[in-house]
């Protein structure tokens, strides 16, 4: 199966080759073989050659995962992709600058030219998705007209920290990150991608094939900035006339060269759309921050010896008062359970944390609320599957969501644009697709999108030089 797997990457790499030679556009770009579940995909040049490499490079990957995408969406809102594509074109395309306008038009083009078909639309739908829905979907349903009440849930993604100073153990910046998702389109979220561009800064991130932002969030850029972070959990509020987090998002990793540039590229024209709190690091000053980016509330805090810590929980009371319907009082809740958790972890390995301890910490089964080692929607390392609560009214008990992949990186790695990553529960524990639906039944209808997310070792990936 190696040699076959190997086989495969040689014949797409000469394949890549051949196609290089006939189209400038593809001149220094690449994608290698996967690694332990991971597609390392390089790209560089101006927008328009940057987004057609992308869309020629993982065409069969976006037309997959484009199909599970717009699946969770229809299915989700009871709205057919007609609607979707005309949102992005009404709503989201006239904020788009034209720099990413470029991208996402030689995006098209890149798929296109490997008999993909799909359109502008459908490309830049695909890449809203996040703030698609719950965001815009909920504002949408409460205009007059719509006659639609009920409001669509804020999923609880993601668990994830940032460190430096006294907690870490060379004085030095520490993050990490583990992306919660359903498994049906987590189990695709497995691009690494390093982009040069012809303006701003080399970006080393993961992704999902054919967003031209992280969509996740987690990477670097050769300024000295590393970024992630996690959902505000039951967020209400969205400003169609706000510029689209996606396009926000992707050009803070490309273009800040300080928490203050960041916060500030987010905050300009801040839409409300997937609405998070960031952890960034400044390795350079080696200064951490945490941007809690509500659409009326925005607070940024910020520490050279301290730790921020996420799990979908607001922090400032105001914006979890006016923007969120958050539970603060409950500690069954998820994020309260993590919250607790990361601060456990934090007082425990306090001027010992680092990298391995970072990929130990996004493992974590310990439910602080029960007190006890139990993988379920309490813990660090996610595993809804598992739980016979399920999680709020994002996932149904034992639906099939949770970790799908995780990350960790350091001032040192990030001196030479690298991280380490983990495909799957970075735990051990695998997800199998058939012995999950045989045993519950009700989720049959995914049985197209699902697939096994085995759990696969961590990696170290880094920039080509």
């Amino acid at each position: 199966m190696q040699r076959r797997t190997f086989i495969a990457g040689l014949v797409s790499a000469a394949a890549a080759a051949r196609a290089s030679q006939a189209d400038a556009r593809l001149k220094g770009a690449f994608r290698r073989p996967e690694k332990n579940g991971w597609i390392f995909v390089r790209l560089a040049g101006s927008p328009r050659e940057i987004g057609f490499q992308h869309g020629f490079l993982l065409a069969p990957e976006i037309k997959d995962g484009h199909r599970v995408i717009s699946y969770n969406l229809t299915t989700d809102s009871k709205k057919d992709w007609r609607f979707f594509r005309e949102t992005a074109e009404k709503v989201f395309w006239p904020r788009v600058e034209d720099e990413y306008r470029q991208e996402l038009e030689g995006l098209v083009e890149g798929v296109n030219a490997k008999g993909v078909k799909l359109d502008l639309w459908d490309v830049v739908a695909y890449n809203a998705a996040l703030e698609l829905s719950p965001g815009y979907l909920n504002w949408h349903n409460q205009q007059p007209g719509s006659g639609v009440a009920a409001r669509i849930a804020t999923a609880d993604r993601c668990s994830a920290f940032v460190a430096t100073g006294s907690y870490t153990r060379d004085g030095r910046v520490v993050i990490g990150h583990n992306a919660w998702t359903g498994y049906a389109d987590g189990a695709r979220w497995n691009i690494i991608f390093d982009i040069t561009p012809a303006k701003g800064y080399r970006i080393l991130m993961d992704g999902y094939p054919g967003y031209i932002h992280s969509g996740d969030d987690f990477g670097m850029n050769s300024a000295g900035i590393l970024i992630t972070e996690t959902t505000i959990s039951r967020f209400r509020g969205f400003d169609p006339n706000g510029i689209p987090e996606f396009v926000r998002a992707r050009k803070a990793m490309q273009y800040a060269t300080s928490i203050n540039e960041f916060a500030r590229l987010m905050r300009e024209g801040n839409n409300g759309g997937y609405a998070n709190n960031w952890l960034v690091a400044d390795r350079n000053a080696n200064e951490i921050a945490s941007l809690e980016l509500g659409l009326k509330n925005v607070e940024l805090r910020r520490t050279n010896d301290g730790y921020f810590s996420g799990a979908n929980f607001p922090v400032n009371e105001k914006l979890a008062r006016e923007e969120t319907d958050f539970p603060i009082d409950d500690p069954s809740d998820s994020s309260n359970a993590r919250r607790l958790r990361w601060d456990q972890l934090m007082a425990e390995y306090r001027g010992k944390i680092d990298v391995q301890a970072g990929q130990q910490f996004l493992s974590d089964h310990y439910d602080a609320f029960q007190k006890k080692i139990d993988p379920n929607e309490r813990t660090l390392c996610g595993h809804i599957d598992l739980s016979p609560r399920g999680l709020g009214t994002w996932q149904p008990p034992f639906g099939p969501a949770g970790a799908v992949q995780a990350k960790v990186t350091d001032a040192r790695l990030a001196e030479r644009m690298s991280l380490t990553a983990s495909m799957g529960h970075s735990c051990g524990i695998h997800f199998r697709a058939g012995a999950h639906l045989r045993r519950y039944p009700k989720f049959n209808h995914l049985k197209p999108y699902l697939r096994d997310l085995p759990s696969r070792p961590w990696t170290v990936f880094e920039t080509v030089q």
